[in-house]
């Protein structure tokens, strides 16, 4: 079938769409090029554990109950993990195809659809069409709770919500010389847990804090330090002042004490200039290798020290694989986790993949309650100039032959 709509009247489609209508536009436009049926959009809840179906292409909705699938060991999840489309038999001479619909690293969800054929021709423009799609949610879900509603898959408590929004829009970043990606298990009662990164055109900004405390008081403890920590960050204050402005807003404000790690990295050399304000040392894997970094350590935000901020530095080497923990991943139930062991084993897979899998064992040895939140970020070092790309090679295994699926 001749291609109705090109990838450009798409986008102008859901542009001119209402921000809640532009995955249907998508949805209408794959029915219409490849008479594809039962197109849905299913996107990650918020801890990593559902897809959640809100609408489909043919208008079946459940009211305000959106479909729930489990991801674990699910089809879904490989196809999140391995970033190709997957494509089997549907049973009634059809082609069920679903790829993942991914934005600079950061999975939003994934495409399913049922196709009448799936040549290579159409599976290529499934995979353009879920590529787009991720550009258009990433562009809407400003204007609408759409998305944030549907992720909420159990309650979400008022400091819940306020530390969600503390949080990068994207868990994952990529980029030629680095990939990034943060996890998050919150505790049962809210531990002021946060991540953050920003880019800058010669520099990457890496952040990660705890707050002392828990439920509503931690998390405003960490909207004032995240908040101090932002705003010298955008006024072009080096990392030492940045740490200064965030210890002051803490004792201006008597809010207590927290915790925190800030990195700046060059990414012309991957010099990294660090400051650990009493937090837990960072993980490194270099050459098969995890060694805890041997870091002088300030006294946390907020406590009152006649020592100033000491900056520190290091050299990362393209292959080197960085994590920042917060106390959440190593204490209590926790401590039973072998985090060296998982970040051998994990090597392999993609920054995003490595840090939901560490959360996951804590998670999983805490039995799905947690006492601390438990924070992990995770960084790979490609290189200033490096020969490949791991965002160029996940953007081309997002077509598939027929029956393919990585594991």
């Amino acid at each position: 079938m001749d291609d109705v709509l090109g990838l450009g009247d798409v986008l102008a489609e859901a542009e001119e769409a209402s921000p809640v209508e532009s995955v249907d536009v998508v949805a209408r436009n794959l029915l219409k090029r490849f008479g594809a049926t039962c197109v849905s959009f299913l996107f990650v809840d918020l801890i990593g554990e559902e897809l959640v179906q809100l609408t489909t292409a043919d208008g079946t909705q459940n009211g305000r109950r959106p479909t729930r699938i489990g991801l674990r060991g699910s089809v879904h999840e490989k196809v999140l993990m391995s970033q190709r489309l997957h494509v089997e038999p549907d049973g009634e001479g059809g082609h069920r195809a679903i790829s993942p619909v991914t934005n600079r690293g950061d999975c939003v969800g994934v495409l399913e659809m049922t196709l009448p054929y799936a040549d290579e021709r159409v599976l290529r423009q499934v995979g353009e069409a879920a590529h787009a799609l991720a550009y258009i949610i990433v562009t809407d879900r400003r204007f609408t709770d759409l998305y944030h509603w549907g992720g909420r898959t159990t309650a979400t408590s008022l400091a819940a919500e306020i530390q969600h929004q503390l949080l990068p829009s994207a868990a994952c970043c990529e980029a030629e010389q680095f990939a990034v990606a943060g996890g998050l298990v919150p505790a049962d009662d809210i531990s002021g847990d946060t991540y953050d990164y920003a880019l800058d055109p010669d520099t990457l900004h890496l952040s990660i804090t705890d707050a002392m405390g828990h439920d509503t008081e931690s998390a405003l403890l960490a909207t004032l330090l995240l908040g101090a920590l932002r705003g010298a960050r955008r006024a072009g204050c080096g990392i030492a002042e940045q740490a200064r402005h965030a210890h002051q807003a803490l004792l201006d404000h008597d809010r207590g004490l927290a915790t925190g790690q800030l990195l700046r990295i060059r990414l012309d050399s991957g010099r990294v200039q660090l400051v650990n304000a009493g937090h837990p040392r960072p993980l490194l894997l270099r050459d098969g290798t995890v060694e805890e970094l041997a870091l002088f350590a300030n006294l946390p935000f907020g406590v009152v020290s006649p020592t100033a901020f000491q900056v520190q530095e290091l050299d990362l080497r393209p292959g080197d694989r960085l994590f920042m923990l917060t106390d959440g991943m190593q204490e209590r139930e926790a401590a039973d986790v072998d985090l060296a062991a998982l970040i051998r084993d994990t090597r392999t897979r993609h920054p995003r993949e490595a840090a939901r899998h560490l959360a996951t064992a804590v998670r999983d040895a805490c039995g799905g309650h947690l006492e601390d939140d438990a924070t992990v970020l995770c960084l790979d070092w490609y290189g200033a100039h490096p020969t490949v790309r791991r965002a160029e090679a996940d953007r081309g295994a997002r077509t598939a032959t027929p029956g393919c699926c990585a594991p």
